[in-house]
């Protein structure tokens, strides 16, 4: 009987131990980075940590596991380890499946051209000071400390940008260059329906897995838009909010101006004013694949292409870019004002015009700023 005192006695010690040194700060000096494995097991895992000096005791990070019933729970990710942090902290950090907070990130921005451009950056570990490693498009060449992280299979981040206003052929040509990603995309989707945004991506991901998200996404963000848009509106229906949307989207990058670009594109097709926009007539000759890369000819502004709204009455027949939810909500709820007219200003947006007397003041004040541009060498 005393020997059976004696052990739960003990017993009872060694858990008050095992708890206080579960719980107790643990010996990092400084913070880490530490990858969870995809489908690692507890005891990898465990053993990882006491090698990389985060925990004291593999075998007491898996009993207090076991204990709080995470043993099951590790989750996929690269983690930022704090110094001092207990096996207590460390195991809620691997098994919460939070944002993991990876050492290198790499954004791939897709361009205009139908390629994109891969930003590497790292981040100093136990600070939020970001370091920038190199900036490169893939037919440049690859730098040298890409390839090498690639080639130890570093933990990277990976995140594909895709900008407002791209067609639907520049966003799948882009996406067909990057090299972390894999598989094929069936097909260019219609213009419009995909959604500009970051995503998240892992290395290897699916390439048409990234499109599906896309269409999902706008698809979601149309019906919505569509649903509260304004009464009254000369447009028959969601598809016709969109190709509104897009063109929208390309004649501003100015937040504050989406919706007084609406409400001239609005007003013209209230009035049957023909909308006379550029960007439709440059979609006309490129039909969305690659750049113009020079100005528009006087024939062009002439020549009759289904989007060439010089020559056509109201919305061409499809959206010419992939519209953002902004331009999208703009183009549902235009500001109520009675312009008819606008001009770029010379500082990246535009001025405004209810008569054409005033527009074309607005006009020749900007050829005039272009022509000192063009004096200037700029």
């Amino acid at each position: 009987m005393s020997f059976l005192i004696l052990a739960l006695i003990a017993l009872a010690g060694a858990i008050a131990w095992g708890q206080r040194e579960f719980r107790a700060q643990g010996p990092l000096t400084d913070a880490v980075f530490f990858e969870v494995p995809r489908g690692a097991s507890l005891r990898r895992v465990s053993e990882d940590l006491e090698a990389a000096g985060i925990v004291t005791s593999a075998m007491l990070f898996r009993l207090g596991a076991d204990y709080a019933e995470m043993s099951g729970a590790l989750r996929f990710g690269n983690y930022e380890i704090p110094p001092g942090a207990s096996m207590e902290q460390v195991l809620a950090i691997v098994t919460t499946g939070g944002p993991s907070s990876f050492r290198y990130t790499a954004t791939y921005v897709l361009r205009l051209e139908g390629t994109g451009e891969l930003r590497l950056r790292e981040r100093v570990p136990g600070t939020d000071e970001v370091v920038a490693l190199a900036d490169f498009a893939y037919e440049d060449g690859v730098p040298e400390v890409y390839s090498a992280l690639v080639a130890d299979g570093t933990p990277i981040a990976y995140r594909v940008s895709v900008p407002e206003g791209l067609t639907s052929w520049q966003i799948v040509e882009g996406l067909r260059a990057a090299d972390f990603l894999s598989g094929e995309i069936a097909e260019v989707p219609p213009e419009g329906v995909l959604a500009p945004d970051t995503f998240e991506v892992r290395r290897g991901q699916d390439r048409q897995e990234i499109i599906d998200k896309m269409l999902a996404t706008q698809q979601d963000i149309l019906v919505a838009a569509w649903a509260g848009r304004q009464d009254g509106l000369p447009l028959a229906d969601a598809q016709e909010a969109l190709i509104l949307a897009s063109i929208i989207e390309k004649e501003t990058s100015v937040a504050e101006e989406r919706r007084l670009v609406s409400s001239v594109f609005i007003n013209r097709l209230n009035q049957g004013i023909r909308l006379q926009t550029d960007p439709t007539v440059i979609y006309g000759i490129t039909e969305g694949r690659g750049v113009l890369g020079r100005g528009i000819r006087a024939s062009e502004l002439r020549a009759e292409t289904p989007w060439n709204t010089y020559v056509i009455d109201g919305l061409p027949p499809t959206p010419i870019a992939n519209p953002g939810r902004a331009a999208i909500e703009a183009a549902v709820n235009p500001e109520d004002t009675p312009l008819i007219f606008f001009v770029a200003d010379g500082t990246g947006g535009h001025a405004f015009a209810e008569t054409l007397e005033e527009h074309n003041r607005n006009v020749a004040r900007w050829r005039q700023i272009e022509a000192e541009r063009e004096a200037a060498g700029q």
